[in-house]
Order: structure tokens, then sequence, then C-alpha cells
């Protein structure tokens, strides 16, 4: 049996490397601005972007490349010379929105497969039968899609892979469609710079008969957040999903996000799939992992529901809030140290969050111990704090660049984590 494909971001290296560790089958990301995630295509060069690649594949594993922006006429000659330069890298498809850059990929790289971005807005057969006839080989499905839709077109293309969003954030405009970055910042979204004015807090007002300006004030608990949407969280539905048999890849939004929203996405849904397939889903284990990474609230969005049947979709309070657990710790390569990303103190318990099938091995020693709490889970406790070149400290805090070391090896790009504080940061 062929398994859903789990897809996961990758921004830059380390966290392409972390998604992969944790449990994605593939990831995506891109180099430059023809990427719409311009931040996070600056955190690749064209040289560590093939190492991500070759690292990928080392591990029969895949890379796709966003090229899925909209260009102007003045960016098409460098436009060719990208689509030739990442072609080159041998990657494992190019993911694209515009139809003139789908034919321009095709003329220039028609060794690799095409992947048509959700930008690209598909809602029915129609659509995916003219991208597919262009030669595109997957479709990656609009956010707003409905289940049965996407199950129409499967009927109508079952050979056409079909790809759809199930975690990350959400636009408040369709797929991205939006322009309120472009007019109050100058920064155009499906250029990829998005400013993401629609997370801003507003003031509302409105204008009387004569031009006078009445400010409106609201009920305390009401805010101001009007197109602040909630982010998408399908973990509980993956059951439904894959039993549609019309689903090829899941995808998780993301690329500018933590590594530890890399990991614990990966993680999650990995195991959803895995479970689904042994038969034993349990989608309150997935959804206990999800509400440790940060968040603007959750909603299953439109996938199951019509957006007529929702009342739950944005978020009028605040901007982001805090998930439930604090990330301490990132073990090195060395893996023998670890790199402090919060805080950590002498005798305090630090849970262990590692890689998907790593092996862990319980010690004690001088430095501290590595052992099962009560609840059964990995915990980390340091009787002190000590560097790479044994200088002793009573705590380490994010921004201590100093390696400290770990009283017994685990696991490259394992976790530490600690229980946070919930409140919302605006």
């Amino acid at each position: 049996m062929k398994k859903v494909e789990l897809l996961s971001p990758a921004g830059n290296l380390e966290k392409l490397k972390i998604a992969l560790a944790y449990g994605a089958d593939a990831v995506y990301g891109g180099v430059s601005h023809f990427s719409l995630r311009i931040r996070s295509g600056k955190e690749f060069t064209m040289e560590t972007f093939k190492e991500g690649i070759d690292y990928a594949h080392a591990r029969g594993k895949k890379v796709y490349v966003t090229i899925n922006g909209f260009p102007f006429n003045a960016q098409l000659n460098l436009l060719k010379k990208h689509i030739l330069a990442i072609a080159a890298l041998e990657p494992d498809a190019l993911i694209v929105a515009s139809p003139g850059v789908v034919r321009l990929c095709s003329e220039l790289a028609p060794q690799i497969p095409i992947h048509l971005s959700t930008q690209a807005n598909v809602m029915n057969y129609l659509d995916a039968q003219v991208f597919y006839d262009m030669g595109v080989r997957r479709i990656i499905a609009a956010r707003e899609i409905s289940l049965k839709d996407v199950m129409n077109i499967k009927e109508h293309l079952p050979d056409l892979e079909i790809e759809i969003f199930v975690h990350g954030s959400m636009c408040f405009a369709y797929s991205g469609r939006c322009l309120v970055s472009a007019v109050q910042m100058g920064r155009v979204p499906n250029r990829g710079s998005c400013a993401n004015d629609c997370r801003f807090e507003y003031t509302l007002y409105a204008e009387g008969d004569h031009g006078t300006l009445f400010r409106l004030e609201e009920d305390p608990d009401i805010g101001t957040y009007i197109f602040n949407a909630k982010d998408m969280n399908m973990a509980s539905a993956v059951d439904e999903i894959l039993d549609s048999g019309a689903i090829d890849s899941i995808k998780i939004e993301g690329r500018t996000k933590s590594p530890y929203y890399a990991a614990v996405t990966a993680f999650a849904y990995r195991s959803a799939i895995d479970d689904y397939y042994e038969g034993k889903f349990d989608a309150s284990i997935y959804q206990r992992e999800l509400h440790t990474t940060k968040n603007r609230g959750f909603t299953d969005a439109y996938l199951i529901h019509r957006p007529s049947e929702r009342n739950d979709t944005q978020n009028h309070d605040y901007a982001l809030s805090k998930g439930t657990y604090e990330v301490s710790g990132l073990v090195t390569a060395d893996e023998n140290h670890f790199m402090c990303k919060y805080k950590t103190y002498p005798d305090d318990e630090v849970e262990i969050f590692a890689p998907l099938d790593a092996t862990i091995e319980e010690c004690e020693n001088d430095i501290g111990s590595i052992y099962k709490n009560d609840e059964g889970i990995y915990c980390i406790k340091f009787k002190k704090i000590e560097t790479e070149t044994g200088k002793l400290l009573e705590s380490v805090h994010s921004g201590n660049t100093n390696k400290i070391k770990l009283p017994g090896s685990l696991p490259y790009m394992t976790m530490f984590r600690v229980p946070g504080v919930e409140e919302a940061v605006v």
C-alpha cells in the first residue's frame, strides 16, 4: 500500500534536516525572490540548497523547489536563468503558480516534474485538467477547497496527484490573493514580501455626514484583530482525509517558523499517518503535541466544513499566543553537547523531545542524568552546567553561544523543552 506523503517546510538547512529527522517524507523550500517566502528564501544560498537536496536524497527523501511568485516582464530573463540554475541542483519537483512559468519550466527543465502551487487556486476538475494537459503532475489545491471537491477532481483525473494543506497559517484573503500589504506597506504578497497586515490590531472609525470622524468603541474582549485568521490544524481529520483515497500528499505550512515548529508538526503528522495505517489513530495524541507550538488559536478550516458553516475561523483577540512549552535546548551534531535556547538551571527536570525512532540510553554521572520519569517520559536533569571548555556556570540562558556538556550522548537535533506560561503575545 502506498502511504500518503508527508511534506514539511524547509526555511533553511537546519530546519530541512530537522523536518526530515522528525518524520517528513519530503520538504519544500526556495532560493531568491521567485519564491513566495522571500525571508526564508534568503536563508538558503544555491550552495546550501544543493547541500540540502543531497542530504535528503541520501536518506531517500525528496525536495521540492518553490518558484511560485508572479514575475513582472522585467524579471523574465532573470527567471529563466534561475530555473536553469535550480534544475542543475536536481530537485524532485518545481512548485509553480503562473501558467506562463509552468510552460517555461516545461521548456527549460522538462526532466523535472511540475507541481502547481496553491496560489493558482484550483477548485475544480476543469481547471485541474487544463494544468494537467500543460504537463503539471501534481496540484496543491486551494486552502478553501472541500474534501468532496478534491475527491471529484481525483475521479476525473486519477493520474493527477493532489496535495492539500493540513496545518499552518491561514490567509485572510482567498489563498493568498491579497493586496492589503501592497497598499499599506508597498510589499506585494504575491511576489513573496507580505508584511502580514492582517495580523495587525486595527482601530475603527465611522464618518458622519459632515466629515466628522468618530472612534468606534468596542466591548471588552471583542478585540480589534478583525482580519486575523486562526491557524489551520487538521490533525484530528487525518483519518477522514486518508479515508477519501483522493490525497497523495499532506502539507504543513511554515517555512519562516521555528525549528521546534518544524520538528513538532512533522512528528505529530507522521504519527497520525502511521497510526492510521496501523489502525490505532488517536487524535488526542497529535493535538497534545501540536498545542505545544506557538499559534493563533486553531481551526480545522474548510476542507470538511464549508465557510458558511463556520464561525470560529477568526481570532479577534490577539495575533499570536505562545504554546504550552518553551524550547530550552538543541543537541549539537557531535551528540555530546547542547545549545541553550531558553534557560536551564541545575536540578530542573527537562523533557527530551527526540527525532523519530531515536534510541535514548539512560545514564547518571557528575554532570547529570538521563532517565524516564514517572509518566514514562524521557527527561534530563543537570547537576552542573559545564561548557565545552570546562567552565562552570550557575545557569545558562538563550544567547549564550557556548556548547554545554551532556551527561550522555543524545541524537543530533534532539530538543529539550519545559512547560511555558500561556499568554497572548500581540
